[in-house]
C-alpha cells in the first residue's frame, strides 16, 4: 500500500445502502489511506430504515445530510451525494474521495473524480457491481471488516491450513494474476519488489485485497502457494526490510 496517510479525504457515506453496525471498522480502514476531512451521510433521516445510523452519527462526527425522498421507489440520496462531491472537488480542499455505498449509480462519480486527478476509494458489499468497483483506485469490501471484527472476539484465528483451503477453488485464477503481474515488473533474474506488485495489482483488479482470501498480507497469500520464492533483503537502513517475489 502506498505511504498516503497525508492524503485529506471526504467520506461520504450512503445511508440507504450501507448497514451502520460496522461503522468503526469502516473509519479506521479509511484512516489508513488518510486524513477525513469531510464525513458525511446521506439519506432521509424522517424513515425508520436509517434509525440505527442515528444512534452512532454523534459518537463519529459524521455530519447528516437530509434529502427527502421525493418520489416512491426512487433514491434521491444519490443525486445529493453527488452534487456534494462535485462541490467539495471544486474546493480543492481533498486530495481523494472515499465512496461508501454498494450502488452502482456512483460509477460515473468515481470515473469523474479520477479524471480531476483525485485518489478515489470504495467501501461497499460483496453485491456491489463490478463497474462500480473498477471505477475506483480500491475497493474493500465491508465483509473483510466484519470479519475482522469477529476474529479481534473470541474467535480462534485460522490456521495457514484452513486458510489454503479457502482459496482452492480460486487458486488457479490467483495464481495466474499474481505471476502475470510479477512477469510485468520482473527485473532480469525475475525478481518483482512486493509493493509495486501490490500498486499493479490494484491497477489491474481494484477490488483486490488479501482479506478476500483470508491473509491480513499480502505476502502472507503468496506464501501459501508453492508456485513463488520469497527473499527479504536488508534495506541499508536501520528499520525496515524489502520483500521480493518471483514465480519459481
Amino acid at each position: 500500500m502506498d505511504n498516503t496517510n497525508d492524503l485529506r479525504l471526504a467520506v461520504l457515506i450512503d445511508a440507504d445502502n450501507i448497514p451502520y453496525h460496522n461503522i468503526k471498522g469502516m473509519l479506521e480502514e479509511v484512516a489508513k489511506y488518510g486524513n477525513p476531512t469531510f464525513k458525511r451521510i446521506y439519506g432521509d433521516w424522517t424513515k425508520p430504515t436509517v434509525t440505527g445510523w442515528k444512534a452512532v452519527l454523534l459518537d463519529y462526527a459524521i455530519t447528516p445530510i437530509q434529502q427527502y425522498s421525493y418520489t416512491s421507489g426512487k433514491n434521491a440520496t444519490d443525486s445529493a451525494m453527488i452534487i456534494d462531491a462535485m462541490d467539495i472537488l471544486y474546493t480543492g480542499r481533498v486530495d481523494g474521495f472515499c465512496l461508501v455505498s454498494s450502488d452502482s449509480d456512483f460509477t460515473r462519480l468515481a470515473t469523474r473524480l479520477r479524471e480531476a486527478g483525485m485518489r478515489v476509494i470504495g467501501l461497499g458489499e460483496r453485491k456491489t457491481p463490478s463497474a462500480f468497483r473498477a471505477a475506483c483506485d480500491k475497493f474493500i469490501y465491508l465483509e473483510i471488516l466484519q470479519d475482522r471484527e469477529k476474529k479481534s472476539g473470541t474467535d480462534k484465528p485460522k490456521s495457514a491450513r484452513e486458510k489454503v483451503k479457502g482459496i482452492s477453488k480460486a487458486d488457479k485464477e490467483l495464481i495466474d494474476l499474481l505471476s502475470t503481474s510479477i512477469d510485468d515488473i520482473a527485473d532480469e533474474d525475475g525478481w518483482a519488489y512486493l509493493g509495486e506488485l501490490g500498486n499493479l495489482l490494484l491497477k489491474k483488479q481494484p477490488d483486490f485485497d488479501a482479506r478476500n482470501y483470508g491473509f491480513n498480507k499480502l505476502v502472507q497469500l503468496i506464501k501459501s502457494f508453492p508456485n513463488f520464492e520469497i527473499d527479504i533483503r536488508e534495506s541499508g537502513k536501520k528499520t525496515g526490510k524489502l520483500v521480493y517475489v518471483r514465480t519459481v
